[in-house]
């Protein structure tokens, strides 16, 4: 079947979404994908691109089955960032089973619930492999963008699709949904298109919707079709087809007023000194050189802007080989490191003890850092709890 590109509109849609937009079961065995879109309410064009995406898919044609799921509804339907909390903030396993104790929920909270019941029976029903996507736009300009948790299943996927990877924000970010999927072993991908009303947004997802299938081996898309949307992102991400990292966060506090200046886009070259924003009336100047990244163009949101960094590709490859001999095993014979949980990939870090051992070296690893006292942080590491396995045989490892 052909699928076109045609240009979609992001304002002026009809706002009222269902939870399910789509659910659909091929006649043929294959992996199961499940799209989230509209995780923040005010981020449409992924929700659209969907609708688009999918609303001709021949189940005769499809080998597995495809979910695509709405995330924070009323947020949708009013155009919202969120109601009560972040949606997207909430996915930590401690926030989960609190929110499972509480008498009183708010809006999130029961959104959270609800989702949470749906991917269950999702796993529960289906044999896999599973491939979870959340689709996301930003109140900046910016080039289309994944961001994965530092899991080489994810690296080798997100490879595929000729767009800028940036790794590392599950460092800065407590309570991605991705994280907590990421958690279960799947690969699991975020998926940035661009701005949230520019409608180019919906037509980057539509042509990572596709792609999608098309290498997952869900559904085969033609020769000339997938080549369109290739070159698409290609050309809309300027080929800037790079691995990233984060190198620094300027977080908002809730009290805190925050003004970022005007002009700047994600992924724009940024020099130390530059005035980036303003707080509490106060200039604050970038204090790395890198690009910056998703500078904070709306009233809500609690990050305000990043700083990045390409990643060399030595420093790729030498993780791939480390961590495919678990020389991470060697690290709690080092003074101040323990396991906090082996079987999960959890390390915990005495920092009196440990200052010596600095971020990369970890990151190289697979590990990402999470403090929990003034003296202590656990160490993350996805490559112990991720389902290399039962990938190996797809078409596109």
């Amino acid at each position: 079947m052909q699928t076109n590109i045609h240009h979609t509109e992001v304002q002026g849609q009809d706002n009222s979404v269902k939870r399910t937009i789509a659910e659909i079961h091929g006649k043929a065995e294959g992996p199961t994908l499940i799209f989230f879109g509209g995780m923040h309410g005010n981020e449409k064009a992924g929700v659209y691109a969907l609708k688009d995406a999918l609303k001709c898919i021949n189940p005769k044609q499809l080998n597995g089955s495809i979910y695509a799921i709405a995330g924070n509804l009323k947020a949708l339907e009013r155009d919202l960032r969120y109601i009560d909390a972040d949606l997207n903030r909430l996915w930590t396993t401690a926030n989960i089973e609190a929110i499972k104790n509480k008498a009183i929920l708010n809006h999130e909270e029961k959104e959270l619930l609800k989702l949470l019941s749906l991917l269950e029976d999702i796993l529960n029903k289906n044999s896999g492999p599973f491939y979870f996507f959340d689709l996301h736009t930003t109140s900046s300009k910016t080039l289309p963008f994944i961001t994965i948790n530092d899991a080489l299943i994810n690296r080798k996927f997100s490879r595929l699709f000729p767009v800028p990877i940036v790794l590392g924000i599950e460092e800065y970010l407590n309570g991605p949904l991705l994280s907590y999927i990421n958690t279960l072993g799947y690969v699991s991908l975020g998926f940035e298109s661009g701005q949230h009303l520019d409608a180019q947004s919906v037509e980057n997802n539509i042509a990572f919707i596709n792609l999608v299938m098309h290498y997952t081996g869900a559904f085969r898309i033609n020769k000339k079709d997938k080549i369109a949307h290739y070159n698409l992102l290609e050309e809309e991400s300027k080929s800037l087809n790079q691995f990233f990292e984060i190198t620094h966060l300027h977080k908002i506090n809730s009290e805190d007023s925050f003004k970022m200046k005007e002009g700047f886009d994600s992924f724009q070259k940024i020099q130390k000194g530059v005035e980036v924003a303003l707080s509490n009336k106060a200039s604050i100047y970038s204090n790395h050189n890198g690009l910056i990244f998703m500078p904070l163009y709306q009233k809500k949101g609690a990050e305000g802007y990043f700083i990045i960094r390409t990643i060399r590709p030595f420093y790729l490859y030498l993780s791939v080989f480390l961590r495919r001999i678990k020389i991470d095993n060697l690290l709690v014979w080092l003074p101040g490191i323990s396991w906090q949980n082996k079987e999960k990939g959890v390390l915990r870090v005495n920092l009196n003890v440990a200052k010596f051992f600095v971020k990369p070296i970890f990151h190289v690893l697979g590990y990402r850092n999470r403090q929990i006292t003034e003296t202590h942080y656990n160490l993350y590491n996805r490559e112990r709890v991720a389902k290399t396995s039962v990938y190996k045989q797809q078409p596109w490892y």
